[in-house]
């Protein structure tokens, strides 16, 4: 229930309003978003790679309806590419993209020339792009697109979401050789008639999915924060050499976890988003985990 009254106030104004102009908002959001700028991104980026792990950026936005903010998205990035390809050379710093912060709400065809041009930028600084997901009235878009692009971007990544009922038919069809594949749970509000419910459900869907992927020919990306489903990826993974797979994780959600990941020798990325926008992603992660939200609380808290 909380979770569902969360994500609808995610689409709310007026709540928007209200967390971003608490005081200590930005001060709670900062545990999950690093800042604002190319510059605090690749601060962030820097002190990942550092500790050994990789990493994923994402520049916040999303539901751009105006090809100008479409532009300035896709603009945003290829100034990050620019700056990591001086940070790191190869894929240990990729980006993340949402296809509705590059014209998808638009035109198909408008957030594909958009995609193609980050798609290019990240060819020339030697790393790749991964398609973010979102609700699922843009899954079959994304998956359209995402065909597109691999045709002269072939390890453009794809996001699944295991708690909607297509996913596992989706893992089948994306499970083939250099098909790089990110498995989550998903953390928009969707209808009983397209998505799983219940927890356990979701659960049980997401080992499903991932056991696809691990016997497939692809890249399973696992991205989890749930113990249980570590310990069944790493069970699934036994089959197969370390550095053919990767576990992925938020920006400040379970730091100590994805350390140790790495020190035992698994490939650890961690999805760091950046920009002002960050409204609709911090509410999301606030509805992800019940700890989370006693986090913000106790924050507010702190702070009267």
């Amino acid at each position: 229930m909380l979770r569902q009254v969360i994500l609808a106030a995610s689409r709310s104004d007026r709540m928007r309003r209200l967390v971003e102009n608490a005081p200590v908002s930005k001060q709670v959001v900062h545990r999950f978003v690093p800042g604002a700028t190319v510059e605090d991104a690749v601060r962030a980026s820097r002190e990942l790679i550092g500790s050994g792990r990789l990493v994923t950026l994402d520049h916040l936005g999303e539901d751009t309806t105006d090809r100008a903010m479409a532009q300035a998205t896709v603009d945003a990035y290829v100034r990050l590419l620019t700056a990591l390809g001086e940070l790191t050379d190869g894929a240990r710093a990729e980006v993340s993209v949402k296809l509705s912060a590059v014209g998808q709400t638009i035109d198909d065809k408008v957030a594909l020339d958009n995609a193609r041009t980050i798609c290019a930028a990240a060819h020339e600084h030697h790393t790749t792009v991964t398609l973010d997901m979102e609700d699922h009235t843009t899954t079959d878009s994304t998956l359209g697109i995402l065909r597109e692009l691999r045709q002269d971007f072939p390890a453009t990544g794809a996001v699944v979401q295991a708690y909607l009922h297509r996913t596992e038919a989706d893992c089948k069809d994306l499970a083939h050789e250099g098909s790089r594949v990110r498995l989550c749970k998903g953390a928009y509000k969707e209808p009983a008639s397209v998505a799983f419910q219940a927890g356990d459900d979701v659960d049980a869907s997401y080992v499903r999915c991932l056991e696809v992927l691990m016997n497939g020919a692809g890249y399973p990306m696992v991205a989890t924060h749930d113990p249980a489903m570590v310990t069944a990826a790493k069970r699934l993974a036994k089959a197969r050499t370390r550095g053919t797979y990767e576990f992925q994780m938020l920006y400040g959600i379970r730091p100590t976890e994805q350390q140790k990941l790495a020190e035992e020798g698994e490939t650890m990325r961690v999805y760091v988003p950046y920009g002002d926008e960050y409204y609709g992603y911090f509410m999301r992660r606030l509805a992800e985990r019940p700890a989370n939200v006693t986090f913000f609380l106790r924050s507010l808290a702190s702070k009267r």
